[in-house]
């Protein structure tokens, strides 16, 4: 019996000195550390003041709230201490302690580490974030450096006659189309090339004059001479070739008809006449134009036009020409911009020794970039009204904005007249993220010197 007993005795006794170890060994082992996520807060990117706690939409303009870290945007030096609460709705007005509006919204709290010095930019405040954050929300910084800046720039373009090339051909008496030798519009001319007789009584009249004192001459002496001379101008005025008077003035008969010819090669771009037509004096039956060097009219911003100047080169394309590019230059820029439209026309001269650029082509003229200058990306640069404005990396996670002056600027690159030096580095990527939070840092710090309640 006593022997039976004593192993049961032992065994209970080593099953009590295990637990205990076990409970001993338990208590005595760390706890795990909480890896519980930040708590996010909710604030409009329109409306940086407005705040909450939880996901919604804006109430002043209805937008989505965005998230964010506060922890990430707190000061290093550990937990963040707030220093009053303010109004949602009106930032002038804050309280020492947690409240509700008249609306019933809760008042936002505003922590020390937000209240930083005076911004150099009205509106804007110095921001620091950690650089585990700006991965995150995709902030990146690039170096201010010297590039090419201002690429080329196109604009919709349409070909027109070079009116100093326009030849409209008059009559200065009135008459009869006995023959028309050009008897359709577009018709290639060579210069000297009949276009029409023309049958006038007044024509005919005067080159018998004109005859008669050649007759005379010799009879006369001087005065035939004079004589002469006043009967040829009275040709000359009707725009008689001058071929014709020095035939009639060597003894020639004069001739029934008279011909017209066209003044320069090129097109007929105007005609009014038909066969045994009567024309007046002042009619213009054709109208003849020298292709041989065109105008492209192209329409330039307002933003653009300085960048023109009269003799810089340009280029010419259009659908109706696949494959070709026609090289030309400025020849004139509109001194007054259409109100409506806000273009002004820009002519290009084009010299066009086949004819392919025909009047009413349409196309686009391309203009040459090519300035160098300090730079930075398009997307580095905010609107502050009418100020342009970037983020300064100061280094260890801290931005201060700083207005800039801008020169030429294309879709990736906008020129820095001042403002920044080369080797500087500013925000590119998701600056307006760093815009936001700045905006809301300088509401919260204008709202220290409102009134409280």
């Amino acid at each position: 019996m006593t022997a039976t007993r004593t192993p049961l005795v032992l065994t209970l006794a080593a099953g009590l000195l295990l637990g205990s170890g076990a409970t001993w060994l338990l208590t005595r082992a760390p706890k795990p550390t909480s890896s519980a996520a930040p708590a996010l807060k909710y604030h409009c990117p329109m409306h940086p003041e407005v705040v909450r706690d939880a996901p919604g939409q804006c109430p002043i303009c209805g937008m989505e709230l965005v998230a964010f870290n506060p922890s990430a945007l707190a000061s290093p030096s550990g937990e963040r201490k707030i220093a009053f609460y303010r109004n949602p709705m009106d930032p002038s007005v804050h309280s020492p302690v947690p409240m509700d509006d008249p609306m019933g919204m809760a008042y936002v709290p505003v922590y020390e580490d937000e209240l930083g010095g005076a911004a150099p930019v009205p509106g804007l405040a110095d921001i620091t974030i950690d650089p585990a954050y700006q991965r995150l929300i995709g902030v990146r910084t690039v170096e201010v450096a010297t590039g090419p800046v201002g690429g080329s720039w196109s604009t919709p373009a349409t070909v027109a006659a070079d009116e100093g090339r326009i030849f409209k051909i008059a009559t200065k008496t009135g008459g009869f189309v006995d023959r028309l030798f050009v008897d359709f519009l577009g018709k290639p001319v060579r210069k000297g090339q009949p276009l029409f007789a023309l049958y006038s009584p007044e024509l005919y009249s005067a080159q018998q004059d004109l005859a008669l004192a050649v007759k005379s001459k010799a009879a006369l002496g001087a005065d035939g001479a004079a004589l002469v001379e006043a009967a040829a101008k009275r040709l000359r005025l009707w725009d008689v070739p001058e071929s014709e008077i020095q035939r009639l003035e060597r003894g020639g008969e004069p001739t029934r008809d008279l011909l017209f010819t066209s003044p320069v090669s090129g097109a007929v771009t105007a005609k009014s006449v038909v066969q045994g037509a009567r024309l007046q004096a002042g009619d213009t039956p054709f109208e003849v134009t020298d292709l041989s060097e065109v105008w492209v009219l192209a329409d330039g911003y307002a933003a653009d036009l300085p960048k023109l100047k009269v003799g810089a080169k340009a280029s010419f394309t259009a659908p109706s020409l696949p494959g070709r590019t026609f090289q030309g230059r400025v020849a004139f820029v509109d001194p007054v911009v259409n109100p409506q439209t806000r273009t002004a026309k820009v002519r290009l001269a084009f010299t066009n020794p086949r004819g392919e650029l025909r009047p009413g082509t349409y196309g686009t003229a391309v203009f040459p970039g090519g300035a160098t200058g300090l730079r930075v990306p398009f997307a580095a640069v905010m609107e502050d009204g009418g100020s342009k404005v970037v983020f300064v990396d100061e280094g260890e996670g801290h931005f201060t904005p700083r207005v800039i002056q801008i020169g030429g600027q294309d879709a990736d690159w906008v020129e820095v007249k001042a403002g920044l030096e080369a080797g500087e580095r500013v925000a590119d990527k998701a600056a307006f993220l760093l815009d936001s939070e700045s905006r809301r840092r300088a509401a919260l710090t204008g709202s220290k010197a409102g009134g409280s309640e």
